[in-house]
């Protein structure tokens, strides 16, 4: 099934969880599509109540409401790329990998939601190692944090040299066409500091580091922004660039709302102007 869009309008699909706080998951997703020009459908794979302070109930969406809301969109609209967020357990996982090859979506960014960026496991080892043997070898890019690279490398990360072996490992490992290995969970000078690996050329991409507390959905904020990119036609390594610059602007222009970790500030142009 061809699955580009149907218009001249590029088209991106995250496929994930809701964020009742609006700083994550399919909102923030939404917003950095639409930054991008890109046209956003989704397909919710949980439901989460939360908000700056933390997670306080996560229901999960059954396979078949996620497999109507992928196919609904992709044999009227068509996608040019998509991403995927947290799927939750090994049944949506399974899912989303069968439709993946059914309807033949192209462009996809694997963000493998398990760990967050303080190491405190997501899933369960069932999703973990389904994401890793069904739906990471389907992506063009996976984009793991360090605490999540650990888990699919199985080596301990604790400065650059093995960020670049981690890469590689999971690359060659678990046929991923292409590794992120993303910094924002390191410390020091190596926070902010991403890998690239295509099994050919590696590269250590860097950008200037923010200081903010204010950090809520910048794993989601920049995949979804490396698949708008991809929706345009960039080249897959120039769109994880692009995507860096934007989300450290995002960073630099965070929202200081509630009590807690608030979000990136998607529309940060908007904000400067207020």
């Amino acid at each position: 099934m061809k699955t580009d869009s149907a218009s001249q309008v590029p088209v991106a699909m995250t496929i994930a969880g809701s964020d009742s706080g609006g700083g994550a998951g399919i909102q923030a997703d939404l917003r950095t599509f639409a930054f991008h020009c890109v046209h956003g459908t989704s397909a919710v794979t949980c439901i989460t109540a939360q908000n700056t302070l933390g997670v306080r109930r996560v229901d999960a969406m059954s396979p078949e409401a996620v497999t109507a809301q992928i196919e609904a969109v992709v044999e009227d609209i068509g996608v040019d790329a998509a991403k995927t967020g947290m799927l939750l357990n090994r049944e949506i996982i399974l899912c989303v990998a069968e439709q993946v090859q059914k309807l033949q979506i192209r462009n996809l960014v694997v963000d493998p939601v398990m760990v967050s960026r303080t190491g405190a496991q997501l899933i369960d080892d069932a999703a973990i190692q389904t994401l890793r043997e069904v739906l990471i070898p389907l992506a063009v890019l996976v984009t793991p944090n360090r605490y999540e690279a650990q888990i699919l490398s199985g080596l301990e990360i604790n400065s650059l040299d093995e960020m670049k072996l981690s890469a590689e490992m999971i690359q060659q490992k678990l046929s991923a066409k292409t590794v992120l290995v993303k910094g924002g969970g390191m410390s020091g000078e190596l926070r902010g500091v991403d890998v690239w690996f295509d099994g050919e050329r590696l590269e250590v991409l860097t950008t200037k580091q923010i200081e903010t507390k204010n950090t809520h959905g910048t794993g989601c904020t920049l995949s979804a922004a490396i698949a708008s990119n991809l929706a345009r036609h960039e080249n897959l390594l120039t769109s994880v660039k692009n995507a860096k610059e934007y989300l450290t602007y995002a960073l630099t222009y965070g929202l200081d709302i509630g009590k807690g970790q608030g979000p990136v500030g998607h529309f940060y142009p908007l904000q400067k102007l207020s």
